[in-house]
């Protein structure tokens, strides 16, 4: 038997292995979502009927937990989520459908932070297209991402049917906080191109699932010339290269002409046949939407145009409540003499 032979045996059954477990796992995790809104959804039908108070919860979380001293999840806290859950989403078909690939802990941070079902419907969806652990939930909430995904200005849909538009579209943000960068006021653009590529698991992150890295300051030669990408990427679910120019100030309309110039290159030199034209994304410090949409009006290849910062801004109308430099050396010189 050949080395190689036996490594594709090797993988295929490992692939089946992987494959398997997912599913168990998919399916244990469903029938705990099964039971919890069951529970809850008696416990809220019993309440309307006989007026039931919050005290019926006490009593019952102590006598389940007595039955069944082995069963972790019978805690009064969590059986009010549970009727939470039953009350936000009287649809039983939610919780068999999409929201069945999120766990538990998922589903209780989204009720606890959010009272809109469309909010929650959005980020259940997109933590099940991404994959996107209960720590990245958080993380994004935090960044409040449901406000930025898919508002970005771009000329998709002049070169994508409305549905791949739509779908390339949902892909980005609007605007991205690059918080794992080290703040510079001097900073150039090959200091962020390498600071994204020093963090590139956490830049990935901040893109969203699919995104494979090709490489920083791609080599192109074209007319016996030598041109460099900033940071080439290939998504392997749209099937397309993403090419990402960075850009330390505000959207300028010139820089359209130079991405363009880069994704006819990338079309021409590295595209296959099956590959969908590629795609060029331009981040910069800040833009004009509206100057934004007169430069791409007319482009050739598809692109869109965003903006980036290195930390979360703060709003203004905290900005006074906020203590100055000064008063902050001061407190912490009061408290820790």
């Amino acid at each position: 038997m050949e080395i190689k032979e036996y490594q594709n045996l090797f993988l295929e059954v490992k692939q089946v292995v992987k494959q398997s477990q997912t599913t168990a796992i998919t399916k244990v995790n469903q029938e705990l979502l099964n039971l919890y809104y069951q529970i809850g959804k008696i416990i809220l039908e019993k309440q309307k009927q006989k007026g039931w108070g919050a005290k019926v919860i006490d009593t019952l979380s102590k006598d389940l937990l007595t039955d069944f001293p082995t069963i972790k999840g019978f805690s009064v806290r969590n059986l009010k989520n549970m009727r939470k859950f039953a009350e936000a989403y009287p649809n039983f078909l939610i919780v068999q459908t999409v929201s069945a690939q999120l766990s538990w802990s998922h589903h209780v941070l989204l009720l606890n932070t959010f009272s809109e079902e469309r909010i929650r419907t959005w980020y259940i969806n997109k933590s099940a297209q991404e994959g996107w652990s209960y720590r990245v939930l958080q993380h994004q909430i935090k960044l409040e991402v449901h406000k930025s995904f898919g508002s970005l200005p771009n000329n998709f849909d002049t070169h994508f049917s409305n549905s791949e538009a739509e779908s390339i579209t949902q892909l980005f943000k609007d605007e991205y906080i690059f918080d794992f960068i080290s703040q510079n006021d001097k900073m150039k653009e090959k200091d962020l191109e390498s600071e994204l590529v020093k963090n590139i698991t956490d830049f990935l992150l901040s893109l969203g699932k699919g995104f494979s890295y090709i490489g920083k300051q791609y080599h192109l030669e074209i007319g016996n010339q030598d041109f460099y990408i900033d940071l080439l990427f290939y998504h392997y679910k749209l099937k397309c290269f993403v090419v990402v120019e960075l850009k330390i100030d505000d959207f300028k309309p010139e820089y359209v002409g130079k991405l363009n110039f880069y994704l006819s290159a990338v079309d021409d030199l590295l595209k296959q046949k099956e590959d969908l034209p590629s795609i060029g994304l331009l981040l910069c410090s800040s833009k004009n939407n509206t100057i934004v949409e007169y430069a791409l009006r007319d482009v050739s290849k598809p692109m869109g145009v965003v903006s980036y910062s290195v930390s979360k801004k703060i709003p203004d109308n905290l900005k006074d409540s906020l203590p100055t430099e000064k008063e902050l050396k001061s407190i912490l010189k009061r408290n820790f003499k």
